[in-house]
């Protein structure tokens, strides 16, 4: 797992369309929340036997403590993961938490938001802390115990004081 030494902000999303959730979430308005992201692609082996498990996991386990989304960052076979199978796939394998689609700039390989993070491919886990600030940038398998750890530290930290 790859913690951030020097916690920067931590970019907005960009989502094109949002899966069970009636409003569209924005980093902005978690501030004071610990954020946990997990990016995938829906025919991608390691996010369905690591990633998606796994975010499952944190929402069964931290439950409110943690604000979870996923983020479908397609970065290739465009044509076969559209939001209609995406739909689809959120059913079957029984993913009630929020799902962003990733934005994507016509004749940019990558996507919006895993351009703005960085994030080498998928899965990715991205953790930000109450004061919006990336802490967490992981890409592959990552170990239940130390991120389960790391979040539970971030948790108990305290809310961050409003401006008057």
């Amino acid at each position: 797992m790859t913690t951030e030494t020097t916690p920067t902000t931590a970019p907005e999303l960009e989502v094109t369309r949002w899966f069970n959730t009636e409003t569209s979430p924005s980093l902005a308005g978690l501030r004071g929340e610990v954020v946990v992201i997990e990016a995938f692609q829906m025919l991608c082996p390691g996010c369905v036997s690591h990633g998606i498990p796994q975010a499952q996991r944190i929402q069964q386990n931290f439950g409110d403590d943690v604000a979870l989304f996923g983020l479908h960052t397609v970065f290739e076979h465009h044509e076969a993961m559209t939001p209609v199978s995406l739909e689809a796939f959120l059913h079957e394998y029984k993913i009630t938490f929020p799902v962003g689609v990733d934005a994507h700039t016509p004749g940019e390989s990558t996507p919006v938001t895993m351009g703005r993070y960085r994030l080498r491919g998928t899965p990715s886990l991205v953790v930000i802390d109450r004061g919006g600030r990336l802490r967490v940038n992981a890409f592959g398998h990552v170990e239940d115990l130390p991120l389960g750890a790391a979040l539970a530290r971030l948790i108990d930290q305290p809310r961050p004081k409003a401006n008057p």
